[in-house]
């Protein structure tokens, strides 16, 4: 049974019971690129980055401060979606070497680009500061010293944003927050560490201090934790003021905004966020005092995520009896944890529906489980599938635009699917489907 919300907005269900993406029909894409097959509704995907800029602009404009929006490559990259997010006039976080080449490779100016990571090699800080990357976000006192020591080697300077830790806690798995005390990200706001890091950044030759960043986690609801958070990262900017004497221009609040993944979840749209966030800000800036900073926001997965779908062939059907009474069927799919790790990591829940035929069989508690050597190896866990449900089907499970790609794998020498674009009827390449040369070239053959 399909849910028109959890699904990307252009998909629909034919008279013979085939959804169709972008005005494909999802039986053709599985025969032209294979199963399993990441598929991203790009009409959908560039809406949204549209919706959150628009929203941010016309909520912030309301009180004359500026904000500019950053699309999180760590979610989904390649170079097309990099050229896709410059012309919906996005900016664009990297956390890695990898991710700030790919950008670049998609045309999105080094001066749009801010790099992320808490443990940025000397290699990735040379790089960004030969490139012109328009924010470099320190993690650390280390990372300040080598930063700084490398700029002044290179007779430049770095444009840095201090990541503080809020202490504010927000999200859903505890792997997913990242603003408590004890973790790996950040400096700490209520031990003093944020403050002394952002007067050792306005000390240091090498370095021309922007301002400030944190971000509190992912998959939040909570406009109060946003709140809480700001007035905080304020309070900070304020304190910073008063003792240095130094308005910092800039303060980025993360982001991380919720997305639906089943019928029954719940979403922070655009929309919300943004006037959420705008009277939050001025209720900061109305408490703490000053000017009104210039803002940017990080909405994480809520772009990409949404957009996607993967779409797998059905193997094997079993049906398992239950200790409690009734059965269980489990479905077999195509790929599983090497494509989709969130469930096994996370304990993410999804949905799924039979994606290739109309079904007007009974519905049955299902399993959907991959092929991999795990008894975790679920894509989603608690599903109604039709009790027909046959080897050769092709099910659809939505909302996996971010992270699929990004964090597949080759566990059990799979090779990791390809990923297609979809609008007005027509298909496009984004990334190719491994191939067996792909997993030869990486091995070492004896001799």
């Amino acid at each position: 049974m399909m849910t028109a919300a959890v699904f990307s907005r252009t998909v629909t269900r034919g008279e013979d019971g085939a959804l169709s993406v972008g005005g494909v029909d999802v039986r053709e894409l599985a025969g032209r690129f294979g199963t399993p097959l990441y598929v991203v509704d790009e009409e959908d995907m560039r809406a949204r980055a549209a919706a959150f800029r628009d929203s941010f602009t016309t909520a912030f404009g309301r009180h004359g401060a500026k904000v500019d929006v950053y699309y999180a490559s760590k979610a989904f990259l390649s170079s097309k979606v990099a050229r896709w997010m410059r012309a919906e006039d996005l900016c664009m976080d990297v956390a890695s070497g990898g991710e700030l080449e790919l950008a670049l490779r998609g045309g999105m100016p080094a001066s749009h680009i801010g790099l992320h990571g808490n443990n940025k090699s000397d290699a990735e800080l040379r790089r960004a500061l030969e490139v012109g990357v328009g924010r470099i976000i320190v993690d650390s006192f280390t990372e300040i010293e080598t930063l700084d020591a490398i700029a002044r080697e290179m007779g430049t300077v770095a444009p840095v944003l201090v990541r503080v830790t809020t202490g504010v806690h927000a999200g859903g798995h505890e792997y997913i927050a990242t603003s408590h005390e004890d973790q790996k990200f950040g400096l700490s706001l209520a031990a003093g560490a944020a403050f002394e890091a952002l007067v050792e950044c306005h000390d240091a030759e090498g370095i021309d201090l922007r301002g400030i960043h944190t971000h509190i986690g992912s998959q939040i609801l909570s406009l109060a934790a946003f709140q809480e958070s700001a007035e905080r990262m304020l309070g900070l900017r304020a304190a910073f003021r008063a003792e240095v004497g130094v308005d910092l221009p800039e303060v980025d609040l993360g982001g991380g905004y919720a997305i639906r993944y089943t019928p029954h979840g719940e979403e922070l749209t655009p929309q919300d966020a943004a006037a959420g966030m705008a009277e939050a800000v001025a209720a900061a800036v109305e408490k703490v005092g000053g000017s009104w900073p210039h803002l940017s926001i990080e909405p994480g997965r809520a772009i990409a995520g949404p957009a996607g779908m993967t779409l797998y062939r059905v193997g094997v059907v079993k049906r398992v009896d239950l200790d409690e009474g009734g059965e269980r069927q489990y479905v077999a799919v195509d790929g599983g944890m090497s494509d989709n790790m969130r469930t096994i990591t996370y304990e993410a829940e999804y949905t799924a529906t039979v994606a290739s035929r109309l079904s007007d069989a009974e519905p049955a508690l299902s399993r959907v489980v991959g092929k991999h050597c795990e008894s975790g190896d679920i894509v989603v866990r608690d599903v109604d599938l039709p009790h027909d449900t046959a080897r050769g089907d092709l099910l659809a499970v939505p909302a996996t635009g971010a992270y699929g790609r990004v964090m597949a794998s080759n566990y059990n020498s799979v090779l990791r699917p390809a990923v297609v674009a979809v609008r007005d009827g027509e298909a496009e390449l984004l990334v190719r489907r491994d191939t067996l040369e792909d997993l030869f070239s990486w091995d070492v053959a004896p001799d």
